[in-house]
């Protein structure tokens, strides 16, 4: 799948950098063209990956490069005053060549959570390419402005793309462990998790096929019931098996017993991704969890077989209650066997019900102070107006 990103806001301008040192590494060539955009000059000086001409400042009337300091509805007032020098570096996207657009955007911070959803809209109306989020809810524990930033921004930007994926720090953080550090293992399990939905059925000349392929038109198909996702990620090294393990009981047995043990072992990788910890955690109450659900795996091609591909994919089914469950499987050169499992349309999730209800006593807590402060300032000019009458 080929992807225009553009990361807005701080958060987001790291991880689509980090996207791009993926391809590098790699060789995926995810991702197309990468765009930052930013009201803070020195966030997009600290970029490695994305081009200088790509590196957007916005707000240089009204912030000075300097951010919005965590406020959201600032961010998006800037971001609609300057969606031309937005538009500008997207004109430079070869959209011919990609197969959709993903704003990738913190939302707890005030550039990204305000400007990322003034975006998507924006691209919405020109563009006929899918336009996809992915949003990062912040931790607790950084503070009640940022979560109303959340919740304020996740309900405007769920409505204005075709599917908004979702990390939350939250279920990720580690106790005891720095901001900085955290941020950094937060960013690496996004895109170890993200990269291999989106390089699923990208081949070139010479490369493996898979037996059963996934391309880029299942995960948009995926992504088309709209509304929130979440992707779960499982991997099993082959070299811990080398000593006299399993590993040497595959080159030993017979084909029927290696086919057992690879259907086994693909099975039990699709379970331990969907049931382990998810992007965003959802609650599994037996009924239906997720419109629809997609499942790669990934691996050397000895190593995957169709049986199992078969078999995780109708577990899949049963888990989430849902029929439109697609699977497949993507052949790489790695020492390891992954699966990923992407949950589109989820219901019933813990996290968003309580940024929901935290912006509404939030909101209820905001009208009683400005009604405190016009209570109050009616009081002083009451005051003042008392003193000055004698003089009259």
């Amino acid at each position: 799948m080929k992807i225009a990103m553009i990361g807005f806001g701080q958060a987001g301008g790291k991880i689509v950098d980090r996207f791009l040192e993926h391809d590098e590494v790699t060789g995926s060539n995810i991702v197309r063209s990468a765009i930052a955009v930013n009201t803070a000059e020195a966030d997009l000086y600290g970029l490695d990956y994305i081009p200088e001409d790509n590196r957007i400042l916005i707000g240089r009337a009204r912030v000075k490069g300097h951010g919005v300091g965590a406020d959201n509805e600032l961010g998006a007032e800037i971001a609609e005053e300057d969606i031309d020098e937005i538009q500008n570096a997207v004109d430079r996207v070869p959209v011919h060549e990609i197969d959709a657009f993903l704003i990738v955007a913190g939302l707890g911070g005030g550039t990204g959570s305000g400007g990322s959803p003034v975006l998507a809209k924006h691209l919405k109306r020109i563009y006929t390419e899918p336009v996809y989020g992915l949003g990062i809810l912040p931790g607790t524990d950084e503070g009640g402005i940022y979560t109303l930033n959340a919740a304020r921004s996740f309900q405007t930007f769920v409505r204005e793309v075709d599917n908004l994926l979702v990390f939350d720090n939250d279920a990720w953080r580690k106790s005891g462990e720095s901001v900085e550090g955290g941020y950094a293992e937060m960013n690496e399990e996004i895109v170890r998790r993200f990269s291999v939905l989106f390089d699923a059925g990208e081949v070139s000349a010479g490369d493996d096929v898979g037996e059963s392929v996934v391309d880029s038109s299942e995960v948009i198909n995926t992504l088309g019931s709209g509304g929130i996702s979440t992707v779960g990620y499982a991997v099993e090294e082959l070299n811990s098996y080398e000593s006299g393990g399993l590993l040497s009981r595959f080159r030993n047995n017979s084909a029927d017993t290696d086919s057992a043990n690879l259907t086994n072992r693909i099975t039990s990788l699709v379970r331990k991704a969907t049931l382990g910890r998810l992007t965003l955690p959802i609650n599994d109450d037996g009924g239906q969890s997720a419109e629809r659900a997609l499942m790669v795996v990934s691996g050397p091609p000895e190593y995957l077989n169709r049986k199992g591909i078969e078999r995780g994919r109708k577990w899949l089914e049963e888990q989430t209650g849902s029929m439109e469950v697609r699977g497949g499987d993507y052949p790489v050169d790695e020492k390891n066997v992954a699966a990923a499992v992407l949950l589109s349309g989820v219901h019933d999730v813990p996290r968003i019900k309580e940024l929901q209800q935290w912006a509404i006593e939030a909101q209820e807590n905001i009208d009683e102070i400005q009604q405190e402060s016009e209570a109050n300032l009616e009081s002083l000019v009451e005051d003042e107006e008392d003193e000055l009458d004698p003089l009259f």
